[in-house]
């Protein structure tokens, strides 16, 4: 059992405490408050009047899947040979023991969503994982969690190379479409043989996409350019499928579509180069713009293009530029726990919920601030006192 007091408690339920308490036990928050008394042989955390916020959630990132150190053997987040890989998985290309987990941990980074790159149309199944352990079967919070695809700048590239296609906008378009009329009529054949018990041979390509088309999970689309955006919320009306749009680099130029979409945002990398053509109208005052139309958006890093330690200084770079400070808090907690689904789990401090909290000496979002503790299902994994 473990106490913390002493602590400027965000809940982000909207209850706050500027000197309170939390009980946690066997892994789960059990109680919140002002004073509460310990069992004898309880640990106990003293926040010293420290920021104590739920564990911190990326909820677009490539951890794990490209390694610090290692280089071309370090890097699977990419499988470019075929542009239609919806059967790739994040779980078999992560390494947890990548030293970028520890880097998350010790800022405070409870959650990621971890999958594949963006070069293929479909790339591949995302996962939600806890950030502390050496084994990626116990850290999955839900997998898949999405499936990613992508549009614009990079699937034409990549394959404009092996002269194959996609090599525009147009065959990036017509293959997603191609695949998904595939993917009903293969669900509607394998429901047949089931009613009718007849042999049916399995299609792992097509497997992977019915979580989707049964809007079990969603789609997970790399999109920066606003036409990009478009287009993807087309096909997904088309096929009636769920996304979230990822990057979203233009999408103050589309807010009333995107608003009418219903469609949420996870926002970034802002805080990086303008690398490419599709990047140039990169604003910091779009996580403002998105939150005043009532957007609900998370922050990412899309770690390693800006280091996942780095996650709450990206947001208070937003703040900077205007965007509510609490909304900014939201987007790397309990939005961003929203958007990937596993808010009865995570996202917030709250009765019942996984006892993963962050302990800062300040706000997190300012250069200077220190992580006190980070704390995964009721454990302390990362204490500042060991390291210093």
């Amino acid at each position: 059992m473990i106490l913390i007091k002493n602590g400027k408690i965000i809940t982000m339920t909207g209850v706050n405490y500027e000197n309170g308490c939390i009980l946690i036990n066997n892994g789960k928050i059990i109680e919140i408050g002002n004073n509460i008394n310990p069992q004898q042989g309880t640990d106990v955390i003293d926040a010293k009047g420290g920021w104590v916020l739920p564990g911190l959630i990326d909820a677009h990132c490539h951890i794990g899947l490209m390694e610090e150190d290692i280089g071309v053997e370090g890097m699977d987040v990419n499988e470019a040979t075929d542009p239609i890989t919806p059967h790739m998985r994040a779980i078999d290309g992560i390494n947890p023991l990548d030293p970028s987990f520890e880097e998350a941990v010790k800022a405070g980074i409870t959650t990621v969503m971890s999958g594949p790159g963006s070069t293929n149309v479909i790339g591949g199944q995302f996962v939600v994982m806890k950030t502390k352990g050496v084994s990626i079967d116990e850290m999955v919070i839900e997998e898949p969690a999405a499936v990613k695809i992508a549009f614009g700048e990079n699937p034409k590239r990549i394959y404009k190379i092996k002269n194959k296609m996609p090599m525009t906008r147009m065959g990036t378009a017509a293959l997603l479409r191609e695949t998904l009329t595939k993917a009903k009529i293969y669900k509607i054949k394998k429901d047949a043989a089931k009613v009718n018990g007849d042999n049916f041979d399995i299609d792992i390509k097509m497997e992977a996409l019915i979580p989707v088309l049964d809007k079990k999970i969603p789609f997970k689309v790399h999109a920066h350019r606003a036409d990009d955006l478009l287009t993807a919320i087309r096909i997904a009306k088309e096929f009636d499928v769920s996304l979230t749009l990822d990057h979203c680099t233009e999408g103050q130029l589309i807010i009333e579509q995107i608003k009418n979409s219903g469609v949420p945002v996870i926002l970034g990398p802002t805080m990086s180069f303008r690398s490419k053509v599709e990047t140039k109208n990169k604003s910091f005052n779009t996580a403002k713009i998105l939150n005043e139309a009532g957007i609900k958006f998370a922050i990412m890093t899309d770690h390693p293009v800006i280091p996942i330690e780095y996650l709450p200084i990206s947001v208070g770079l937003l703040v900077r530029a205007g965007l509510n400070m609490e909304e900014g808090l939201k987007a790397i907690t309990i939005n961003a726990a929203e958007i990937l689904g596993i808010e009865h789990r995570i996202g917030s401090i709250e009765k019942g919920k996984d006892a993963d909290i962050a302990i800062y000496d300040g706000n997190p979002m300012e250069i200077f601030t220190n992580t006190l503790y980070t704390i995964i299902d009721g454990k302390i994994v990362y204490s500042i006192t060991k390291y210093h």
